[in-house]
């Protein structure tokens, strides 16, 4: 089985994140790099964690105008990352794009293009949240009408809530990347994740990667942490 968990290394230090990575490496699938360590530490921090080899899931959440969009994944397919993100509130003839530069690009290089995942609703908004931004009606409901438009714009995957798993998946079909944050273990504290789950319930709805921060990365021996989580996870779908 391919190690679902990508830990999320959210720190603006280069140092710290390198640290961290080099002490989980071969423990986890991957890393995920967002919007605070990118601006931070611009391409130079993605290549000094991303020396190691493993997966990168740079987590940038691009929401803009089609050209602006397509010209920054021009630039984010450069630096080889397993995987990026954009807004499916943006519309599909910006995702499209945005898919559509990432991959002429790779191809200009010859390497192989980010899976380009479109975010549909953040797991730190609930019904209220929305509701005070005048979008009515149920958080499922909103992510649904997202993720049919991300599908239709030809996204790799979607991000979405663990508990909208199995009504995205029935949405979109099964050949869409399914990658879920707000992950939590049993013994982790859900911090500001209001809409959250714990590994083994993600992976068994049907998720197909886990982003996992601070139950590993704040935890007093983060190999271990990551160990324990891996073994949850491996242990629900060998039944």
């Amino acid at each position: 089985m391919i190690n679902p968990i990508f830990v999320a290394l959210d720190t603006t230090q280069t140092g710290k994140a390198a640290v961290l990575a080099a002490k989980l490496e071969g423990l986890v699938g991957g890393f995920k790099l967002g919007l605070e360590f990118f601006t931070a530490q611009g391409p130079a921090g993605i290549e000094a964690v991303g020396h190691l080899g493993m997966p990168l899931f740079l987590d940038l959440k691009f929401h803009d105008i089609p050209n602006t969009v397509a010209g920054a994944m021009r630039g984010i397919a450069r630096l080889r990352p397993a995987m990026t993100t954009l807004h499916a509130q943006g519309g599909i003839e910006m995702m499209r794009a945005g898919i559509d530069a990432a991959r002429d690009e790779a191809a200009k290089l010859g390497i192989s293009p980010p899976k380009v995942l479109a975010v549909t609703v953040l797991t730190s908004l609930d019904e209220a949240a929305l509701a005070a931004m005048g979008v009515n009606g149920p958080v499922l409901d909103h992510v649904l009408r997202l993720a049919e438009r991300a599908a239709e714009a030809g996204v790799d995957g979607l991000v979405c809530s663990s508990h909208e798993v199995a009504a995205v998946r029935k949405a979109v079909g099964p050949d869409k990347l399914l990658v879920v944050p707000g992950i939590r273990p049993a013994w982790g504290d859900f911090g500001d994740q209001k809409r959250v789950m714990t590994p083994r319930e993600a992976y068994d709805l049907g998720a197909d990667i886990l982003v996992i921060g601070r139950p590993i990365t704040s935890a007093a021996d983060p190999a271990a942490a990551a160990r324990d989580i891996a073994g949850e996870v491996a242990q629900c779908r060998s039944k």
